[in-house]
């Protein structure tokens, strides 16, 4: 049956141990709480044989209408970009139409292609598959730092910058100290306090208590905590499945800034993901910039992103930019519509 049920999403999953964490049940439980209904569609190239399938969260609004998002899929063998999966979107467009969908958007796990010289831009520019339209609104950051963890752990250290080493080891000198925590409230106090100072957007608590208490229950998640003298000075909640760890959440209070808690805390995290045998760590988040333009100016600007390149820059990862994403129009009107909207509130913050 094309359409199936959660229970039966986790045994589909089950045969891709790499696929993204963002199309698990766990992460379509998690965003079911606040806002989302997720669905769950495979499709076959052969009788009784399904090997592509995809989550997809719908937003409901207003009409009865709705918006549809697959994050990080669809899912499938690794194959060449999103052409690989024609067979699934008849089964996907089903599901979107019952749910009155306006669009679908889909952001694949699947990264851009790189220039001869190494550069993370696109070649030469992202052509989007059939039946699909360039978006100009993501929702997931569209570059990263990928931070490869094979080898010793002087060889992911030696990789990393010579200030980012020299502030891992300062933390552990100042006496600061990382420790595993699930101390929900104290994580969200300095969150609170990151959002007020640096102008980000947080979660409200119950959401970070329900991602951790999904995640954690699978050995798919950790809070870490960086104390000094039993004061909670940093924290973070990394996440992992299969072979991939993702930093998705992180903060850091006021105090002992110079005892550099931040810098031994992700280190921390990159030697907990080690030990899950993972062997990327993705920082998830970096200006949509190139590198040039990121090396040229990191130290100049400050605003959005940049000075989180600046610090994720040190741990010396690999600059990737995601392909998509790309609209699905079901609706064309509505979309034109609900684009407008989207562009005038993105005005007016």
């Amino acid at each position: 049956m094309p359409e199936i049920t959660p229970i039966e999403w986790e045994d589909f999953l089950s045969g891709f141990p790499d696929a993204h964490i963002l199309q698990t049940r766990a992460w379509g439980d998690l965003k079911s709480a606040f806002g989302w209904q997720p669905g769950y569609v495979v499709a076959s190239v052969g009788p009784n044989n399904p090997v592509l399938g995809a989550q997809i969260l719908f937003r409901r609004l207003p009409l009865g209408l709705s918006v549809a998002y697959i994050a990080k899929g669809p899912v499938c063998p690794k194959i060449g970009g999103l052409d690989g999966f024609q067979a699934l979107w008849p089964e996907v467009d089903r599901l979107c139409r019952k749910m009155n969908a306006i669009f679908l958007k889909v952001e694949p796990d699947l990264w851009a292609p790189v220039k001869a010289d190494g550069d993370a831009a696109l070649v030469p520019a992202e052509t989007p598959p059939d039946g699909f339209r360039s978006a100009d609104q993501s929702i997931q950051p569209r570059r990263t730092l990928v931070v490869d963890l094979r080898g010793s752990e002087d060889q992911v250290l030696a990789r990393m910058k010579q200030k980012t080493r020299y502030n891992i080891r300062l933390a552990s000198k100042k006496g600061v100290i990382v420790t595993p925590s699930t101390d929900i409230e104290a994580f969200h106090r300095l969150m609170m306090i990151t959002s007020e100072r640096d102008f980000f957007g947080v979660h409200t608590l119950d959401y970070y208590r329900r991602a951790h208490d999904l995640f954690s229950s699978q050995g798919e998640c950790a809070i870490l905590t960086a104390e000094f003298e039993g004061e909670p000075l940093a924290a973070l909640m990394v996440f992992r499945r299969g072979a991939r760890a993702w930093y998705f959440y992180g903060a850091s209070g006021n105090a002992h800034r110079e005892r550099m808690p931040t810098y031994l805390l992700q280190w921390e995290a990159i030697r907990w993901a080690r030990a899950q045998q993972c062997t990327s760590y993705d920082l998830w988040g970096v200006p949509d910039a190139d590198e040039q333009l990121l090396e040229d100016q990191f130290m100049e600007r400050n605003g959005g992103l940049w000075g989180v390149y600046r610090f994720k820059r040190g741990f010396g990862g690999e600059l990737l930019r995601a392909l998509g994403p790309y609209d699905r129009v079901y609706r064309p009107a509505l979309y034109a519509l609900y684009r407008l909207w989207t562009k005038r509130k993105a005005n007016e913050e």
